[in-house]
């Protein structure tokens, strides 16, 4: 593990401002409230070789939309961690995965969303997509159910509304093309400045 990610115990998020520039860290453990401030993540859409998407649904005791299906794996690159090594890192804490074809797909995604109890999400979070041919092993206290999804179909269901998933999903689909898993990536100049290789 990336020692940069830990002070102590506990993992930190790198903060940003409007523009992406860093402006500080703080523990993970106390961003996730009603007044969230804006920082760094990224989303994750995992492909096998047919073309389905790794669908998960997040563990219940999640501070953030527990037990909600959503996209393969999310996260939060730590301070100074490249996002393609904390995506890596990621899925393969919490599924087991090794990653084939990582690639930044939508490097200016942004979005801020509200729960019911009024705690908030509001990242700066690059969607990127990757293929696997290996078995998903989940990490229960992440993720508590997975499954396998033709893309056309949960694309679909997620832009008709048939398909319950996370907000950020449902944006992220908005805006995916309708074929990323034959997408070339995009231009990484085009992340947030925080964010840049």
């Amino acid at each position: 593990m990336n020692t940069t990610l830990r002070t102590g115990d506990t993992e930190r998020v790198v903060l940003v401002d409007d523009a992406g520039q860093a402006i500080g860290t703080a523990p993970k453990a106390e961003v996730h409230g009603p007044d969230t401030p804006l920082h760094l993540a990224f989303s994750c859409y995992v492909f096998d070789a047919d073309h389905r998407l790794l669908l998960t649904r997040r563990a219940s005791d999640k501070v953030t939309w527990p037990g909600v299906w959503t996209n393969s794996c999310c996260g939060h690159p730590g301070p100074g961690e490249p996002f393609v090594e904390a995506v890596h890192r990621r899925t393969g804490q919490e599924l087991g995965l090794g990653l084939v074809g990582l690639r930044l797909l939508l490097p200016e995604f942004r979005y801020r969303v509200q729960m019911a109890d009024g705690t908030v999400e509001n990242e700066l979070c690059p969607v990127f997509v990757a293929t696997t041919a290996d078995p998903v092993r989940p990490d229960p206290a992440e993720v508590a159910d997975h499954r396998w999804e033709p893309w056309a179909e949960l694309r679909a269901g997620v832009l008709d509304g048939s398909l319950d998933v996370s907000p950020w999903c449902v944006e992220q689909v908005r805006a995916l093309p309708e074929a990323p898993y034959d997408t070339p990536a995009a231009d990484p100049a085009l992340l947030p400045p925080a964010a840049r290789p």
